[in-house]
């Protein structure tokens, strides 16, 4: 199968320095606002990729659950690979590929796990299936067939059956603190609109913008 002909050339729209917001924040709304009302398919999954101690890099799809000035903020079992990478190495880079929308963000940054009492008012927003799948899987863990999570998920419901499912407390939230955020807007002929924040004290609102090339 020969793929090195597939083309689409990006024409929506562009991106300029004067209408960037001075926060990637506020950036960051603006644009994901636009991709909800486009509905697009789960536009808060977002790709995260870990390294670990040893300097093996890891990437897997994640979901968004909730930012704002502090940072971005996922939900994952604290006994997976990706917490274990976070543990041994905190820097992170996450990345929104909208690409319906011929749009990119990257974020770079470090992880650091949130509050207990965060994870549990989130925890508590979750379906009740959710909430016992987070008790039954072991993340990242090698098991020897679905049936054994599913006689795990019987056991689980047996045993909560008279009341609240509570936190795990292996379960929870980690924020990613940005150090730098690039916003990427497809353009014609590959000459793609790249622009990136990077956290700098010498500036005003704490954030330098530069554009890059594509």
């Amino acid at each position: 199968m020969d793929i090195s002909a597939f083309r689409q050339e990006y024409t929506r729209a562009g991106l300029s320095r004067e209408t960037l917001a001075p926060s990637p924040f506020v950036q960051f709304e603006l644009w994901f606002k636009q991709a909800c009302e486009s509905h697009l398919a789960e536009p808060n999954a977002m790709s995260l990729a870990t390294v670990s101690a040893g300097g093996a890099p890891s990437c897997r799809a994640v979901l968004l659950k909730a930012f704002d000035e502090r940072g971005f903020v996922f939900f994952t079992n604290y006994t997976s690979q990706k917490a274990a990478d976070i543990e041994e190495n905190a820097r992170v880079a996450l990345h929104f590929p909208w690409f319906a929308l011929e749009r990119q963000v990257q974020i770079a940054g470090t992880a650091a796990k949130i509050s207990t009492k965060e994870s549990l008012a989130y925890f508590l927003s979750r379906p009740y299936g959710s909430q016992l799948g987070a008790w039954v899987s072991h993340q990242s863990t090698v098991i020897s067939s679905r049936q054994l999570l599913l006689k795990k998920l019987d056991e689980i419901r047996r045993k909560f059956a008279e009341g609240r499912v509570p936190l795990p407390d292996f379960w929870g939230g980690y924020r990613v603190t940005p150090q730098t955020a690039e916003f990427w807007q497809g353009r014609p002929n590959r000459l793609h609109d790249r622009f990136q924040y990077t956290r700098d004290g010498n500036i005003e609102n704490g954030w330098r913008i530069e554009r890059l090339a594509p």
